[in-house]
């Protein structure tokens, strides 16, 4: 694979999953992890993603972010539209973080007066923009690269909340179910999910039949998946017999 190419594979990962590892890409790409830090600090001090770390962030992670520098936004607001069509005054609602649920905050109706509880500064600060919203921001350890609240901490007070909807970031989403690359990201998810009466997973159908190491919950757990596709697509066929609901 030629150096142009390579990088081109690396900046649609970060776009598509939000972050990446340099090890998960050494393995992917079958380089050598020095040949993919190379590569993102090429990028990074080209402008085009962001580096920390161990990996790499998309852009569109920044609050600063424009709606151009948001990957997939016309898809993004179609499943935002989609998914606060379950939103209904007086619910409790638990959300993660990421660009997709970032999109659902923006485009939030004025007057849905709903609780939300996030483990994600960056999407408090879109919510509270809202009037008839109460924002109740669950801190702890900042994550640098999902830049959402992690640890015991985190999960303890997670613990404590009876929310009706659970509107959770997908990394990685198959028929085996919800995956990530980050331990105590699966952690924080996984108490979010027992936490919640229904689970919707919002994502770009580039999502779809994607793995990464570690599982958050099975597609059988899943009470809603919604994608920018119409429900009888056949890139969704497989997700029927799995999921309960699919918008």
């Amino acid at each position: 694979m030629l150096k142009k190419e390579r990088q081109a594979q690396i900046i649609k990962q970060i776009n598509l999953h939000n972050k990446v590892l340099s090890s998960d890409l050494s393995l992917e790409l079958n380089v050598s992890e020095d040949t993919i830090r190379r590569d993102l600090n090429e990028l990074a001090q080209e402008g085009k993603i962001v580096k920390v770390h161990g990996g790499a962030l998309s852009k569109s992670y920044n609050f600063t972010a424009t709606q151009a520098e948001t990957y997939a936004y016309d898809e993004k607001h179609i499943i935002a539209q989609k998914t606060i069509s379950l939103f209904q005054d007086g619910m409790t609602i638990l959300c993660s973080g990421g660009t997709t649920i970032r999109t659902i905050a923006n485009q939030l109706p004025e007057n849905l007066n709903v609780t939300f509880f996030t483990v994600s500064p960056l999407i408090s600060l879109e919510l509270v923009e809202h009037p008839n919203t109460e924002v109740i921001l669950l801190g702890g350890k900042l994550s640098n690269t999902s830049k959402i609240s992690v640890g015991g901490e985190v999960v303890a007070k997670i613990n404590e909340i009876k929310a009706d909807l659970c509107i959770l970031g997908v990394n990685g989403f198959d028929e085996d179910g919800i995956s990530d690359s980050d331990y105590e990201i699966v952690q924080v998810k996984k108490a979010m999910i027992k936490a919640s009466k229904k689970v919707v997973t919002p994502m770009i159908s580039e999502k779809l039949n994607s793995s990464l190491r570690l599982q958050v919950c099975s597609a059988e757990e899943v009470d809603y998946l919604i994608t920018e596709l119409p429900p009888e697509h056949e890139l969704l066929a497989a997700f029927h017999h799995k999921v309960k609901h699919i918008l």
